[in-house]
């Protein structure tokens, strides 16, 4: 197989040409290798190359599933794979060797994939741009000076470039629809509980995160949804086993869909233009595929997302740095956290536990408000972020920013905060990306949809959400669309 043929599989793709005699998972791996050697020097998406112990699963034998020889790369947060590191993106833990897998880790393993590398993210997944002071900055394939989103920018950024098919992703406010919008691929992020997130953490950031992949077609997210959907052994939210299989449900356009759009920030800020058409032009497609669509108001109260997905920021950022300073202490934390990180960690240390309470009270607020959205659309339309992919080190704090971030932390100030302050400090960060985080507190299944390109050729994804428990019924419907527009299978980098 020639690289220009590699480059266009997708991996229901590669593993039937396995299936066939066509290739060999040992052809498929060295490819996959050879371009990561070609493309990653620019990009920087795998900071833990596993090809040797790629290779060496290939000669004890893969298991045999939907994706068997299929090259596989997992994002380097919760991402735990027995015997390899496990860094969340941070320098206090780049020497974690794991003697475990993640529940889901293993689900991946069961379908033939071949894992051959773990991938870069910002510091314990925070930020909507991958650049941890730790492994440095990933860069949009697309465009080098533009970000590949985050948190699992480095798994988008590997896909994007054609390195791999498909990647491991997760999502807690976005952190796999962002980078599927900044790099022109389809993300689902599966309804809550649907997915095993343990055995470590059996309800990641409180259910508000789940975990899935990101792909170049709507038929590997189909297949390895099918895969990987099961009970969790440790989970603490109820599992709904879902219906029929999505492989299936994707070969059928969904029955005519109620669909409301908007394109307005619920926080108030502004959208670019480009993010606005995206919507626009999709719901104009929607309309021509025969769906009722509709503008209406956005269906929830945007100001109490913010507030809710500060509460639990801080609250899980917090543990995260007690656990650090407790377990190598407050030193090394201070000399391998980064300050950001810190300081919402010094405010969170202060944080009352009756306002967070309150907070998850919030949580059942906004889910009746979806409810009660749901109750007149089948699905809603909106934007991923308010503008296509932001420049790097748009989204991290500045050098002036982060020193007043370390004396915050340094003198225990983080308690003199006035509330408001805080409050516009976190909404500042929440301009670029203030559509996604509904979803995780709702515990909704949506997905980014590589629909638009700009005239630059940057793509812009818009975001589909659906009723609880509808993820077949938004497959179905990206699928609708992909058909449309002659499929989402596109490659950066293959020029250059």
């Amino acid at each position: 197989m020639r690289m220009d043929e590699y480059l266009v599989l997708d991996g229901v793709g590669m593993a039937e040409a396995v299936r066939r005699g066509d290739v060999t998972a040992e052809a498929l791996l060295e490819l996959a290798i050879g371009r990561a050697e070609a493309v990653n020097p620019r990009i920087n998406a795998i900071i833990t190359p596993l090809y040797e112990r790629a290779r060496s699963q290939l000669r004890q034998g893969l298991p045999d599933g939907d994706f068997t020889g299929v090259p596989f790369m997992l994002k380097d947060l919760l991402g735990a794979l027995a015997g390899e590191t496990l860094t969340d993106g941070s320098a206090a833990y780049a020497d974690r060797r794991v003697d475990y897998s993640s529940h889901l880790v293993n689900a991946f393993q069961e379908t033939g994939v071949n894992i051959m590398a773990k991938t870069n993210t910002p510091e314990f997944g925070l930020l909507a741009t991958t650049e941890p002071k730790a492994f440095g900055k990933t860069s949009n394939p697309w465009a080098s000076d533009r970000s590949a989103g985050g948190s699992s920018g480095g798994s988008a950024a590997a896909v994007a470039a054609g390195i791999v098919p498909m990647a491991s992703a997760s999502d807690g406010g976005g952190s796999i629809r962002i980078p599927a919008a900044c790099c022109g691929l389809f993300g689902l992020k599966p309804s809550r509980g649907l997915v095993p997130t343990g055995p470590v953490y059996p309800e990641v950031w409180d259910g508000a995160s789940a975990e899935h992949i990101l792909s170049r077609s709507v038929r590997d997210s189909a297949v390895m949804l099918d895969c990987v959907v099961r009970q969790d052994p440790t989970a603490q939210v109820p599992f709904s086993p879902p219906p029929g299989h999505y492989r299936e449900r994707i070969k059928v356009p969904p029955e005519k869909l109620r669909i409301g759009y908007f394109c307005d920030s619920p926080l108030g800020n502004i959208v670019d233009p480009a993010c606005r058409t995206a919507v626009e032009a999709t719901a104009e497609q929607l309309a021509s595929l025969g769906h009722a669509v509709e503008p209406t108001a956005i269906p929830y109260e945007g100001l109490e997302v913010a507030r809710c997905y500060m509460a639990l920021y801080l609250a899980h950022v917090t543990a995260e740095v007690l656990a650090i300073e407790e377990n190598f202490g407050v030193a090394y934390a201070r000399s391998h956290i980064e300050p950001a990180t810190r300081m919402l960690a010094a405010v969170g240390r202060h944080y009352p536990a009756g306002a967070y309470v309150r907070s998850r009270m919030g949580w059942g607020r906004l889910r009746r408000q979806m409810l009660s959205a749901f109750e007149r659309f089948d699905m809603i339309l909106c934007p991923v972020l308010s503008e296509p992919a932001p420049k790097l080190g748009q989204l991290r704090p500045k050098a002036a920013e982060e020193l007043g971030m370390t004396i915050v932390d340094r003198l225990h100030l983080g308690g003199w905060i006035p509330a408001p302050s805080l409050e516009k400090l976190f909404l500042d960060t929440l301009k670029a990306t203030p559509f996604t985080a509904i979803a995780n507190l709702a515990g909704l299944p949506a997905m980014s949809v590589p629909t638009y390109w700009t005239d630059e050729g940057l793509p812009v994804g818009v975001q589909v959400i659906g009723p609880y428990g509808a993820d077949g019924d938004l497959l179905a419907l990206a699928a609708e669309l992909e058909r449309v527009a002659g499929g989402f299978n596109r490659v950066a980098m293959t020029d250059r």
